[in-house]
């Protein structure tokens, strides 16, 4: 391995190409388009997650830079999301309050502890662990998450001071919140239809914060965004945590690195097919935990890739991670100068922000997908849905309700392989006798295929296939096992075929194989469960291709039927 590949996989952004005046010009733009976007998303999700306004910006700027840094994929939105903000909302309630300085704290806790978690999953190249999280159970747990957001969000919307509960019981609307709030939902609809190459977020907020100040909506009470501190975010750290507090936060910190994780993945995915490239889950674990550690040494929440902000950027023409960097830059000027512009953004225009953002994330057309297709896959997508809006603002035992269904479901099916006894079919495939009423291959004889992996989980079915068969065929004289599917076999699976075939021996019937795979028999010599090459038995008879075994018992066993 030369010198610059090992620089280049410690240092991603060392194997970016050298942009040329052309490609910078692009990417200034599609990073403005970004950039515009992300402060007023930034400043709205902070909200959510109940830290300090600011922190949103700051977690817009160094983990941004840090992420795209050190990820694979280069044209990753990554900042504050709404799924990670309201993770932390909901995660930290009832162990402090919402803005205090102990909120901060364990707030920066969830980002240094999620961070260091994905670094080091990174590292150790886990990035397999994707493949437990079914479909289903992320689907259930975004649609609960997408309507606890709006629920959350209804109040500032509505200019209601307190929970939604309190409009049941003392209904007080502000109507000037109100109609900021349904204005900036129609502005944001209309701009996403008709213009969407138009940047209708940040003229929203722009307009929005000039007309607050000319109607005087702060000086009559109005919830408006306030004073923001200007400047870079100081060296921040969190300080020591008690045994107790730091076990409060385990599984949270769980749950906020898998959504993290399956946030970028929707979003890398995306970006390697635009790029024709191959996705490094494990590189981009690394760039994200990177970024979270850095948001927390920021005094901020953890961070994400944005789905939505990931998609302008490759839409706004986004080549490489040059446009993040002028992202970065816009909410570096930001930061320095232009926070004062906020002052007068309404509440309720930020509260639009994000009901605008997650509503296109309510899709209840997928359960019934789900139910068309696999139905005990829609009940595990259904029961993680119910259980996350029942556990809310505990919002992690929905999810790893929905991982423990899934699981045991995967279990269930490789306890319980697909073992069918096979006929010849008019076209001259091998299918299940019993399903297409087939007549057996031949008199005396069992046929079977088994479609799993011969191992630990698989070997006792196997293993009780046959010998059941074999109980209550006491006529059968051969046994056909066409091997193709089975593409792999452990120490267990070696055993159990291994006292099979001896069993099969001591009653004088002859064992035929087909088609087994190359690794599989390899194994099974070594284990020592079949005779070495060059050597024969009179009960063993192996075949490479099905063909060849069919036309060997065509010829050698009597009223053979094809």
């Amino acid at each position: 391995m030369s010198k610059t590949i090992r620089l280049q996989r410690w240092f991603p952004f060392l194997g970016w190409p050298r942009p040329s005046r052309e490609t910078l010009t692009g990417e200034l733009w599609a990073g403005l388009t970004v950039g515009m976007m992300v402060i007023p998303q930034a400043v709205a999700y902070a909200a959510l997650a109940g830290m300090p306004l600011v922190t949103g910006i700051y977690a817009s700027l160094l983990p941004a830079l840090v992420a795209v840094l050190w990820s694979s994929s280069q044209r990753l939105g990554v900042g504050p999301t709404a799924l990670s903000a309201l993770l932390v909302g909901t995660s930290l309630t009832g162990l402090a309050d919402p803005g205090s300085p102990e909120w901060v704290t364990l707030a920066v806790w969830l980002a240094l502890l999620s961070g260091l978690l994905q670094l080091a999953l990174g590292l150790g190249r886990c990035g397999w662990l994707l493949n437990l999280v079914s479909s289903p159970v992320l689907t259930g747990f975004t649609q609960a998450a997408a309507i606890l957001i709006l629920l959350s969000q209804l109040p500032a919307l509505i200019g209601l001071d307190g929970p939604l509960l309190r409009l049941l019981q003392a209904p007080s609307v502000d109507l000037q919140a109100l109609a900021f709030g349904l204005a900036s939902l129609v502005i944001l609809s209309l701009g996403k239809r008709l213009v969407p190459r138009f940047p209708t977020l940040m003229a929203l907020v722009v307009c929005s914060a000039v007309v607050s100040w000319a109607t005087g909506f702060a000086r009559g009470g109005g919830a408006v965004v306030g004073s923001l501190p200007a400047g870079l975010p100081a060296f921040h750290w969190p300080g020591t945590l008690s045994w107790s507090l730091l076990g409060e936060l385990a599984l949270p910190t769980m749950v906020i690195t898998l959504v993290s994780f399956l946030e970028t993945a929707s979003s890398a995915k995306v970006d390697n097919q635009k790029g024709g490239t191959r996705w490094n889950e494990n590189q981009d674990l690394i760039g994200q935990g990177l970024g979270k550690i850095t948001a927390a040494f920021s005094g901020s929440f953890p961070t994400s890739s944005s789905f939505s902000r990931s998609a302008i950027n490759l839409y706004a023409g986004a080549k490489t991670g040059w446009s993040t960097i002028f992202s970065v830059l816009l909410v570096l000027i930001t930061l320095l100068w232009l926070t004062p512009g906020l002052y007068h953004v309404p509440q309720s225009v930020l509260a639009a922000v994000v009901v605008a953002a997650v509503s296109s994330l309510i899709q209840p057309r997928v359960f019934l997908q789900l139910w068309r297709g696999a139905r005990v896959e829609a009940v595990i997508g259904v029961t993680t849905f119910l259980l996350t809006l029942a556990t809310a603002p505990r919002l992690y035992w929905g999810v790893l309700a929905g991982l423990l269904m899934s699981l045991s479901h995967f279990l269930f099916h490789r306890l319980h392989p697909r073992i069918i006894e096979v006929g010849l079919h008019a076209d001259g495939s091998l299918r299940d006798r019993h399903l297409w009423q087939l007549p057996a291959l031949a008199p005396h004889v069992y046929a079977l295929r088994m479609d799993a992996e011969l191992d630990f989980a698989s070997a006792r079915g196997f293993e009780r296939a046959i010998v059941e068969h074999l109980g209550q065929h006491r006529d059968v004289r051969h046994v056909c096992l066409f091997a193709q599917p089975i593409n792999r076999v452990d120490a267990t699976g070696a055993e159990t075929f291994g006292q099979l075939r001896r069993l099969l021996a001591e009653r004088g019937i002859t064992l035929h194989i087909s088609g087994i795979k190359l690794p599989v028999e390899t194994m099974l010599r070594q284990a020592g469960e079949l005779p070495a090459i060059g050597s024969s038995t009179a009960l063993l008879r192996m075949y490479r291709t099905d063909a060849e075994a069919l036309a060997h018992l065509q010829r050698r066993l009597e009223d053979y039927v094809i």
